[in-house]
C-alpha cells in the first residue's frame, strides 16, 4: 500500500518502553505476520509491492509477559508501538518482509528497533538462504501446519481464527528455533546431497542486545 490510511493515527515519536530495571528480564519479542495478498496478486517482491500485500494478522510473543499479542489490520499502529517496546525483536525475514508490510501503514521507523533477523544471519553464514520450515524440521523436528498461500486463501474466506492460529505457530517455531540456536550454538539442515549437516551460530541474547 503506497498511501497512509486516515483511520490510523500517526504513531507518536516517543522513546520505546525499555527494561525498567537491571533486575528485569529483557523484553524479547518474537514476531511474524500474515498478509491479505500474494506476490502474484501485487505483481512482485519490490518494497512497494510488498506494502500492497497488506496486513492480515500480526502476532507477537512477549518473553517477559510470556503470552501472545494478536493484531489485525486496524491495529497496525498498536502493533508497531508494541514492537518499539522491545529490547530485541526476533523474526525470520522480518527486516525484508514483515517490517516492509507494516511500514505501509506508517511511517513507523521500524529500522530503529533493535532487530535480529535469523534469515539474514543464516544467509551470511552459509552464503545461501534456507527457509524457516526447513531449519525447524531438521533442527527441532517441527513443521509448519500450512503456508502463506493457504493463509491468504483463509483471509479471502474470512477464516481469521485459522490465520491467527497459523501465525501463532510460526511465531512459536521462530522462538523455539532461535532459543535452540542461542543455547546449543548450532542449527541443522539438509544439504543438496541429502546429508543432514549443522552449522554454528552465535545468538547469545545479551550480545545481540548490546550490539543493537
Amino acid at each position: 500500500m503506497t498511501e497512509q490510511f486516515d483511520l490510523f493515527a500517526e504513531p507518536q515519536e516517543k522513546p520505546a518502553e525499555k527494561v525498567a530495571s537491571p533486575d528485569q528480564e529483557p523484553r524479547i519479542l518474537y514476531f511474524d505476520l500474515e498478509t491479505q495478498k500474494s506476490s502474484d496478486e501485487v505483481g512482485g517482491w519490490s518494497p512497494v509491492q510488498i506494502k500492497l500485500m497488506k496486513l492480515a494478522v500480526g502476532v507477537v510473543w512477549d518473553s517477559r509477559e510470556e503470552k501472545y499479542f494478536v493484531y489485525r489490520e486496524p491495529e497496525a499502529v498498536q502493533l508497531a508501538e508494541k514492537l518499539r517496546t522491545a529490547d530485541l525483536v526476533v523474526g525470520f525475514n522480518v527486516i525484508g518482509f514483515d517490517y516492509t508490510v507494516l511500514e505501509g501503514y506508517g511511517p513507523f521507523h521500524l529500522n530503529k528497533i533493535n532487530t535480529f533477523d535469523m534469515l539474514l544471519d543464516v544467509k551470511k553464514i552459509l552464503n545461501f538462504r534456507l527457509g524457516l520450515n526447513h531449519l525447524a524440521q531438521h533442527t527441532l523436528g517441527a513443521e509448519k501446519s500450512a503456508d502463506g498461500l493457504i493463509s491468504i486463501q483463509w483471509y479471502k474466506e474470512g477464516k481469521m481464527d485459522k490465520i491467527i492460529d497459523y501465525c501463532k505457530q510460526d511465531v512459536a517455531i521462530t522462538r523455539d528455533l532461535f532459543l535452540f540456536g542461542e543455547k546449543e550454538g548450532f542449527l541443522k539442515y539438509k544439504t543438496r546431497s541429502g546429508k543432514i549437516d549443522e552449522f554454528k551460530v552465535d545468538w547469545k541474547i545479551d550480545g545481540l542486545i548490546k550490539a543493537g
